[in-house]
């Protein structure tokens, strides 16, 4: 049977220290609810003693939220202790972090003591939170870079005053995995007293590092991971909660261990956290990126369309992605991938209607870098349904600009297969384009309404044309999208021609049949 991993988020406490990051005591207050229908074991609400309002916001999540452990962070000095339990004395159930520094580093430039005096400091300020609490975690900060046997005895003092959680940072993101995994093990089995307690690490992202070895730390015996959610935090952050939680879920079978949270609030509680903290993740970013589950290569598409499984060891759906695996049409997308997504569309296609969407796809992902749902919608809308194409757009040239006359170039492919040439001027681009095809079709119409609407964003986005030209008195409609609004103007015209022809050609046999009957 698995082992149980406790998951303890501090992305109020240490994910609030990121530079900028500043959240209001509601939306403190609606992670940590988040946190708790995610079913996080512990929820450090953040640094009681250090201000009225991180007071007030602390005691506020104790109160109100239930069904998980709430801790508060406090230095090892009696203040900080009892203000810790002021604040979170109305938990269902109550903790007290208490952290003091244990590298030599530290203990001279920063506090400027002596090892005895820190020692004796620790040891009284973990016996002072006992008196509060049962529940108490002891750190000691900068725990990678400390003095192998002092950190050992600081450990066994601390455990001797009452310490529940002994926890193990690696406050500054020196360690390497399997170093990491050394480390915590000899803790284990130096220390009197460690199979008593739960045995914590928190893992700091200096070198990218912190997730990695949270899961060599649970493969050295560690039952608590400390993480926030984006991986949130001091400098470049803390390990990743949705990576550790999703690497321990993915790989029960090496890892032999098992979390409590339910995966599915993964992602919301992501966008949450982005927009509280106004701290957006790169698109790559593990679990929770925009492209965690989007695929562009069409190899990949192909895999992903016939077995999820091909290319993906995660179901997006069940880290909270509602849309499950997406895929991003580019040039590299092959037919597969432009059919499964029309496909997740609602179109079904003919053969003739596929080939000339995807035509027009490959053209349209030549000079875009991204084709969305948007785009695919205005390529079908141009192909489907439509008439048997008669004339067809070859090329388009026009030239315009201030004091010039608008003049248009275009060569036009016949039904027969000939190619047509032409050029003409006009009151303005439109205008040159529709007099050029007028004269090589040979149509007397009139354009009686013209219209552009833009279908995506952006300085690359397309845009639709639609037309209705009349002639003999019977209106025939036009549409077409391009980036080039002069390109979909031309299509949108000659796709009107088509119908027209189409339409003439149906009413003639209409009329011989008639006549038979």
């Amino acid at each position: 049977m698995p082992d149980r991993i406790k998951i303890f988020d501090t992305t109020l406490r240490d994910g609030e220290q990121s530079a900028g990051v500043s959240f209001s005591a509601e939306e403190k207050l609606q992670i940590a609810k988040l946190l708790e229908r995610m079913q996080v074991d512990t929820i450090e609400a953040g640094f009681a003693a250090a201000s009225p309002a991180d007071f007030d916001a602390v005691a506020r999540i104790a109160k109100e939220v239930r069904g998980t452990s709430i801790a508060t962070l406090c230095r090892a000095v009696p203040n900080d202790v009892d203000q810790g339990w002021a604040a979170i004395q109305d938990a269902e159930e109550p903790r007290l972090h208490v952290f003091l520094s244990s590298s030599d580093i530290h203990i001279a430039h920063q506090l400027r003591k002596d090892r005895e005096t820190v020692l004796e400091q620790a040891r009284e300020m973990v016996a002072r939170a006992k008196g509060y609490v049962d529940n108490v975690e002891f750190s000691p900060m900068d725990a990678t870079r400390s003095d192998r046997d002092f950190l050992k005895l600081m450990l066994k003092e601390c455990v001797e005053a009452g310490a529940t959680t002994i926890n193990i940072p690696d406050t500054v993101g020196y360690a390497i995995p399997q170093e990491f995994e050394a480390f915590v093990r000899e803790i284990m089995e130096d220390v009197p007293g460690m199979d008593r307690v739960t045995v914590s690490v928190h893992c700091h992202n200096d070198l990218g590092l912190s997730s990695a070895n949270s899961l060599a730390a649970v493969q050295a015996g560690a039952r608590q991971v400390e993480c926030t959610i984006n991986g949130l935090g001091e400098r470049a952050g803390n390990a990743s909660l949705e990576e550790v939680v999703m690497a321990i879920r993915t790989r029960e079978d090496f890892l032999h261990a098992e979390t409590n949270v339910d995966p599915h609030f993964l992602v919301p509680a992501s966008h949450m956290v982005q927009d509280f903290a106004g701290m957006h993740v790169q698109p790559n970013k593990a679990i929770v990126g925009l492209n965690a589950f989007r695929h562009q290569s069409g190899i990949h598409q192909d895999g992903v369309s016939k077995l999820r499984e091909t290319y993906e060891i995660m179901d997006p759906e069940e880290v909270g992605w509602k849309d499950g695996s997406q895929f991003v049409l580019s040039k590299l997308s092959g037919r597969a991938g432009f059919r499964s997504r029309l496909d997740d569309l609602g179109y079904q296609l003919a053969d003739e209607e596929f080939n000339r969407a995807f035509l027009r796809f490959q053209e349209l992902a030549d000079r875009k870098n991204t084709v969305d749902d948007r785009d695919l919608e205005a390529i079908v809308s141009d192909n489907i349904g439509q008439a048997v194409e008669a004339w067809r757009i070859e090329s388009v040239h026009v030239t315009t600009g201030t004091g010039a006359t608008p003049t248009a170039s275009i060569k036009l492919r016949s039904p027969e297969g000939e190619f047509h040439e032409a050029a003409n001027t006009g009151t303005g681009p439109v205008d040159a384009v529709y007099k050029t095809i007028r004269g090589i079709v040979g149509t007397q119409d009139v354009l009686t309404e013209y219209a552009v609407t833009a279908i995506t964003e952006g300085i690359d986005a397309q845009g639709e044309v639609s037309i209705r030209i009349e002639i003999d008195g019977v209106t025939y409609m036009g549409r077409a999208s391009d980036q080039d609004i002069l390109v979909a103007s031309a299509r949108a015209y000659v796709n009107a021609v088509n119908r027209y022809l189409s339409g003439t050609v149906g009413a003639k046999a209409s009329v011989v049949q008639r006549r038979a009957t």
